[in-house]
């Protein structure tokens, strides 16, 4: 079994947190159109400070392991993975064959970011 707080692995675990903070600070409200913009924004603050406090370390430690570039990507795949539950049982949104073309596209380009050419 891997160990989960190795600096491998930790950064990926912790990138995936701090993506669940960012996705419901940039989203959850928009079940609620009613509310006040500007407590919509206070509260999104208010849950994006959580994922700072998740990424910073992430990108701190996965530095160690990861190139920069490296961690930008592993970081936009999950977003784009969190954001794709979040909007199915969250947003109540479908996915449609084009999304999933689209979000495949995007992860082979990341791949070319892993690969030594």
């Amino acid at each position: 079994m891997p160990n989960l707080l190795s600096p491998a692995i930790a950064p990926i675990l912790l990138l995936i947190a701090s993506n669940v903070f960012m996705t419901s600070a940039w989203y959850w409200h928009l079940k609620f159109p009613q509310t006040a913009l500007v407590k919509v924004i206070m509260i999104s603050w208010f849950i994006a400070l959580f994922e700072y406090c998740l990424a910073v370390p992430a990108n701190r430690i996965g530095h160690g392991v990861y190139s920069a570039a490296q961690l930008k990507t592993i970081q936009e795949v999950i977003t784009l993975v969190v954001f794709a539950l979040f909007s199915v049982f969250y947003l109540k949104e479908s996915l449609s064959w084009n999304h999933l073309v689209g979000f495949t596209m995007i992860a082979g380009g990341a791949a070319f970011i892993f690969h030594k050419f």
